[in-house]
Formats: C-alpha cells, structure tokens, sequence
C-alpha cells in the first residue's frame, strides 16, 4: 500500500487540511503506520497536480482544505475494492537472513533459529496481552493488532518448519536440495533435459 491511496481514502469521506489527514489516516489504521507531515503535504501536492484532489475553502485558521474530486473518488474505490495482488519473490528479511544463513558454512542455524523465535513468541506475547487489555472499542485498530499476531503466529510455524526440515536433512531423511546426488531441474546434464523434453 502506498500513502497515496491511504490518504485518497480517507479524502474519500469529506474534506481535512494536512495535520487533520495524517491525524485521522493513524487513528484509521491503529496508529501503526505514522506518517512525517512533510510526507503527507508532498502526496496532496501529487494527488492535486494528478487531478485526484483540489485545494478547497480555508478553515478560520487559515488551513488550507483538501477535497477528493470524482476521479480521486474512483482511484480510492479502484483500491479498496480490488485484491491485493503480492508480486515477485519475497523481500521479507528473516526469509532472505536465514536463506542465506542456509549457505554459510560454520553458522549454527539451530541457535539462529531459537534465537529468532523467542524475539517473536516475545512480540506476540506482548500483542496478544495488548489485545486482551485494550478497551478502546476500535475496530480499525483491532483489526490490524489482529493481523500482526496472526502473521507472528505464521512466522513461528515456518520457523518450526525450518528447523524441522534442516533436521531431516541433517538426519538423512530429507534429501539436500543442494546436494548433488539430488540436482535441482536447472542443474541436470543437459542430455536429461533434452530426453524429458521429448
């Protein structure tokens, strides 16, 4: 997600001047994504020069009021009505730390690991106790705590599942994807390509 279409929709619900935007877009989204005034102020300006929004009336204190026209109304329904779509190979750095770690040797992966799994049972003890003391009532902020615990649970799983397979391998009871008694497609003989191929 970017800014833009975070700010577009909630312009989508009536006109703010910037500090009143950035304020209402942290407390839509739980106060988990805050925003630097300057960054907000510098996406109004490309919104406005891509006819997304326009500078509206002034408030008594001289605030200038931004308000979404019909094509920034349609960009922000476009957004949230469309799935997100995840492209290309991950970028999350635990995957690509312990995807690397994998190929260095004398890095003891199992502490790596363990040391990585506490880090995260630690953050979802303190989520989930946040979400069993908060009595806000804000269902914006619920859902997003929620998310995070659920993707700190996914992230404890996979660990295991890490762990579990370098086990097997270490065990000999799971072939080693970079062992060559086990190539992987790309580095078969070319003669074996060519007769899979037939």
């Amino acid at each position: 997600m970017s800014v833009r279409q975070g700010l577009l929709s909630v312009l989508s619900l009536g006109p703010n001047y910037g500090y009143q935007l950035r304020s209402e877009f942290e407390r839509r989204t739980g106060g988990t994504w805050p925003l630097n005034i300057g960054q907000v102020y510098t996406t109004l300006d490309r919104l406005e020069r891509d006819g997304l929004v326009r500078r509206g009336a002034s408030t008594d204190e001289v605030q200038v009021l931004y308000e979404i026209t019909a094509a920034g109304r349609d960009a922000a329904h476009t957004w949230l009505t469309r799935p997100v779509i995840r492209e290309g190979a991950t970028r999350d750095e635990l995957a690509i730390k312990l995807a690397l770690a994998v190929t260095i040797p004398g890095l003891d992966i199992t502490a790596l690991i363990q040391t990585q799994r506490s880090a995260t049972l630690g953050a979802l003890q303190d989520l989930t106790r946040l979400k069993r003391t908060d009595d806000r009532g804000d269902l914006a902020w619920e859902l997003v705590l929620e998310s995070m615990i659920f993707q700190l649970e996914a992230e404890s799983r996979w660990l295991d599942h890490v762990e579990g397979r370098l086990t097997r391998i270490r065990d000999g009871r799971d072939p080693d994807p970079g062992d060559a008694a086990h190539p992987r497609p790309a580095e078969r003989p070319a003669s074996e390509s060519t007769e899979a191929a037939r």
